[in-house]
């Protein structure tokens, strides 16, 4: 047991970002923590909270003296915290080396050509920039995304994990953004996760706030 095992989660978000993503995780671990709401372009860059993550970005979370940034990190440190949820694949199993894969690779490049994508900065592309890009080129990682998904209900075997949870959470996000297309299969893959009890508790929370 670690000194910071017993210390209160916080969690750092916006209602209208990406910590939603972190959000579902901690309603899938059934955590107890305290939301801190911050805003864009004043709180987020205070002080304050710049100790906590210089990028001014959220989410992140803390636990006692620890500090986690990025969801994929966040994702798989609360899975490692609450192991009675089995959000992540036993180690040394073929299923782990899945759920890495495919959480460093949608932390990579899915996140960083989805965002070249809806900045318009793979209109004319060259071969050489392509070549120098972790993501390559937009319509492999495409090919790549639907590979995974496409057929299955799950990412690593036939278990949910919190791989899962980025995966449905960033097809969402991108095809509502539309840096995604609406491909079936990506829907078919991230529609029913989107409806377990965990996913609608975060939707509701957070849509509320964002309504407030």
């Amino acid at each position: 047991m670690t000194q910071d095992s017993d210390a209160p989660l916080r969690f750092f978000f916006h209602p209208r970002s990406r910590a939603r993503i972190v959000r579902w995780m901690l309603e899938e671990c059934e955590a107890r923590y305290e939301p801190v709401q911050l805003e864009f372009r004043t709180t987020m860059k205070s002080v304050e909270y710049l100790a906590i993550n210089p990028m001014g970005k959220v989410p992140a979370l803390t636990h006692g003296s620890t500090v986690i940034t990025e969801s994929g990190a966040i994702l798989a440190y609360l899975a490692e915290l609450f192991p009675e949820k089995r959000l992540a694949p036993a180690p040394g199993t073929a299923a782990r080396g899945s759920y890495y894969r495919w959480l460093f690779f949608l932390a990579g490049p899915v996140e960083a050509g989805m965002s070249a994508k809806s900045q318009g900065f793979l209109e004319h592309q060259s071969d050489e920039q392509a070549l120098s890009a972790g993501y390559g080129r937009y319509d492999d990682v495409l090919a790549t995304l639907r590979q995974a998904v496409e057929g299955r209900q799950y990412l690593c075997g036939d278990h949910f994990t919190a791989a899962d949870v980025l995966m449905a959470s960033y097809l969402r996000w991108g095809m509502m953004m539309g840096s995604l297309p609406a491909l079936p299969a990506f829907k078919a893959y991230a529609e029913p996760l989107q409806q377990r009890p965990a996913a609608l508790r975060a939707l509701a929370l957070d849509e509320a706030l964002a309504a407030a």
